[in-house]
């Protein structure tokens, strides 16, 4: 008979992973030993491994290289990072190691991007892509980098009035782009992204507003599906619907030669995980380069624009299990040593899973659970995997502490909480730990930041 944890696994899942695999009835995590770590540094944790960033950059680099090489795509392909996935100044400089843009969306977008070229992280080139709906102090630190050298900053005009700001503030020839308001899946609640102008609307404008402009060049049209990048009937008809603005516009407007299918590769929530990346980047230049071909335009640069993707998989959080109450005949309540809703807000907010595995214990009987965090609040628990309806952990032990961890976290989790802030029943920010290689290959271990205090948390209330 199979009771152990790791049969359970054995018996359900792929494993062992490219990331995940057990020794001496230990988790390791990209074979970070996660026990000594824990044993360490306590829990609850939360790591960052950074290298992995550095590999998703790369490995998509590399899909499109051989795309571009398999379909004699002539142009260039460029790999954008978009900040509001994680703003810390780690990931940023982890990712401008791999010559990649930036992709910003808000006015403090641009003082990390004049922090980093200060700290002399880039120089003036440096190509960033500026999108979301821009206030007047995002307009005008945009209109300031770009008069003082930045001439590779290219704001994407999500409405009308922007332009003419911009028109106003800056003294010197720019690009811009245009994003397109794409139509959402029927089963949102709204039919038309707020954030673009229309369709319709694209080529009017240009002819209107931007052809005889005097100092604004249109370079870039710029394209994003809210669900991201899937082989379905939806995405493939709203890149279509895309290029066919893009053709008619390349006809009218040659300095049209960027298009920017925005982001949306997805990251690993399962360990049954299934998608081809390959073959979705392969498709989508095939399908750009036939396009083009069949309207008689020339095919444009690509630009993606990787937040999740970037980051996402770098990320982990590690709690204990302190205690198990049991609340009825069959429910067993697993409690951590943390709150979901402080370190883990879209696993409540959305109802998002993660990869969910103990660090220990691997050849114990296990048990069904679920798992609850610390504050009083209802919501503050997390009760399904996303392979299975179920929760399954080593039984708990009075005298055996098991540990747990939260994979492939790195993205939003930080912004949408509030870092080091004030949060639900004062539940502190765990002590953040950045996870680096040497050039022999050894693990380094740094602290960016300690646990929150109880007087860091009173301060902030005022007491």
């Amino acid at each position: 008979m199979k009771i152990k944890y790791s049969e359970l696994i054995d018996q359900t899942l792929y494993f062992p992973t490219e990331e995940f695999h057990v020794a001496e009835n230990k988790l390791l995590f990209h074979d970070i030993p996660l026990m000594e770590v824990v044993e360490k540094f306590g829990t609850p944790l939360k790591i960052s491994y950074l290298p992995k960033i550095s590999q998703n950059i790369q490995r998509a680099k590399t899909w499109f290289k051989e795309a571009f090489e398999k379909h004699d795509y002539k142009k260039s392909y460029t790999y954008c990072y978009c900040t509001k996935s994680s703003h810390f100044s780690f990931v940023l400089e982890e990712a401008l190691k791999n010559d990649i843009s930036i992709e910003t969306s808000s006015a403090y977008d641009m003082d990390i991007v004049k922090s980093l070229y200060e700290k002399g992280k880039f120089d003036q080139s440096i190509e960033v892509i500026c999108n979301g709906f821009k206030t007047d102090d995002y307009l005008e630190k945009i209109s300031d980098m770009i008069n003082h050298g930045f001439e590779n900053i290219t704001p994407i005009l999500d409405n009308y009035r922007e332009l003419d700001k911009l028109t106003e503030s800056i003294d010197t020839t720019f690009n811009i782009g245009i994003r397109i308001a794409s139509e959402e899946e029927p089963k949102f609640e709204f039919y038309t992204s707020r954030l673009g102008i229309g369709y319709k609307d694209i080529i009017p404008y240009y002819s209107q507003k931007i052809a005889e402009h005097p100092n604004a060049r249109l370079k870039m049209l710029h394209f994003f599906i809210n669900t991201g990048i899937k082989d379905t009937a939806y995405y493939w008809n709203e890149l279509y619907k895309c290029l066919r603005v893009y053709a008619r516009l390349k006809k009218i407007a040659p300095e049209v030669d960027s298009l920017n299918i925005g982001g949306g590769f997805p990251i690993k929530t399962s360990l049954n995980f299934d998608y081809d990346y390959p073959y979705m980047v392969n498709e989508i230049v095939s399908q750009i380069k036939k396009f083009c071909e069949e309207e008689g335009v020339e095919e444009p640069n690509i630009y993606t624009e990787f937040g999740s993707f970037t980051v996402g998989e770098s990320g982990a959080n590690l709690y204990k299990i302190v205690s198990q109450k049991r609340q009825n005949d069959r429910e067993k309540w697993n409690m951590i040593d943390s709150s979901f809703m402080t370190t883990l807000p879209d696993a409540w907010a959305i109802s998002r899973k993660f990869i969910m595995l103990p660090l220990n214990r691997w050849e114990d009987t296990y048990e069904r659970v679920f798992l609850g965090g610390l504050t009083c609040d209802s919501d503050d628990y997390y009760n399904s995997e996303q392979h299975t309806n179920a929760i399954y952990l080593p039984v708990f032990s009075d005298t055996k502490p098991l540990y747990i961890g939260f994979f492939n976290t790195g993205a939003y989790q930080e912004s949408i909480s509030g870092y080091g802030g004030v949060h639900h029943c004062l539940m502190p920010q765990p002590r953040h730990l950045l996870i680096t290689k040497d050039e022999e290959g050894n693990f380094i271990y740094e602290i960016f930041r300690e646990k929150q205090e109880p007087q860091d948390v009173l301060k902030l209330l005022g007491y």
